[in-house]
């Protein structure tokens, strides 16, 4: 498998590059976050705008708490952003809380970004970090069902939270389209299953559904501990091709041979679980 950097071409000197902005919590370890999603943006010639929605207090080995950023400035963050620079994209990740999910909704009708709006929505519900360690207020996974996601242009859970937002278990292939179609009732114009999480084979496959077909998307799946940032990768990766201009089928092929590179480029940090490295690109160039 083999991504063509040249896809997503790297801006020129004094070029304004394409702008994609990321809703979403820091990580203070620097694996996950708003870390990982502005360090595949820039890798993918993407600028990166930023509205922080919580800072946590992690490092390799888990999340030991989590500070949340009143909703009102979060959504501040977005709109003087949008305002100002324009945005080709936006993604959102760790965002808390109800009261923070329907700030971001609001603001989000109000600028028109979403799958009504001009500007394309990802939404990784994240609910828990990779330890299992929660980054969401259990009151909150209604604000996600029903305020966030139905705004969504695509919704990238991962198979926890397929399972928090759904109630389907993913076992198995028909297990996963089940799922997506669950998904894609809460109003998702595109709902992903990621089969990262699935150990029974020796390729990762991630089913992407629109109401009407099934589309998948397969990569050898790497032996690594090393994965964490993962699902912030793939949704980053998305959002970054999507504001290039890519349909949706063709911008979550891209980002899942870009995610299996950064799986492969993997590296150790601290006494956990490593990141997952969009540095690859440098040497590839």
């Amino acid at each position: 498998m083999v991504v063509d950097v040249n896809l997503l071409p790297l801006p020129s000197n004094g070029q304004t590059p394409v702008r994609v902005l990321t809703i979403a919590g820091t990580d203070s370890g620097g694996g996950a976050g708003i870390q990982a999603d502005t360090r595949t943006m820039a890798m993918c010639g993407v600028h990166a705008c930023v509205a922080v929605a919580a800072v946590t207090v992690q490092n390799s080995v888990g999340v030991s708490g989590f500070h949340e950023i009143p909703p009102q400035v979060v959504a501040d963050q977005v709109r003087c952003v949008v305002g100002d620079i324009g945005i080709g994209a936006v993604k959102t990740g760790m965002l808390a809380s109800t009261a923070i999910i329907e700030a971001v909704a609001d603001v989000c009708r109000e600028v028109g970004i979403g799958k009504n709006g001009t500007i394309p929505l990802v939404v990784d519900p994240v609910a828990a970090s990779m330890h299992g360690d929660p980054l969401l207020h259990t009151e909150a996974l209604d604000a996600l069902r029903h305020t966030l996601i139905p705004l969504a242009t695509v919704v990238t859970p991962n198979l926890d939270e397929v399972r928090l937002l759904t109630g389907v278990d993913v076992e198995d292939d028909d297990a996963a389209r089940h799922a997506a179609r669950e998904l894609h009732k809460l109003g998702a114009q595109w709902a992903i299953v990621k089969g990262g999480h699935l150990r029974s084979s020796q390729v990762s496959t991630d089913l992407l559904y629109d109401g009407t077909d099934f589309l998948e998307f397969t990569a050898p799946r790497i032996a690594t501990g090393n994965d964490h940032g993962g699902g912030d990768t793939l949704a980053a990766a998305i959002a970054c091709a999507i504001a290039n201009g890519y349909p949706v089928p063709a911008a979550v092929e891209f980002a899942k041979d870009w995610t299996y590179h950064c799986l492969s480029a993997a590296y150790d940090l601290g006494a956990g679980h490593g990141p997952v490295s969009p540095l690859w690109r440098l040497h590839e160039s």
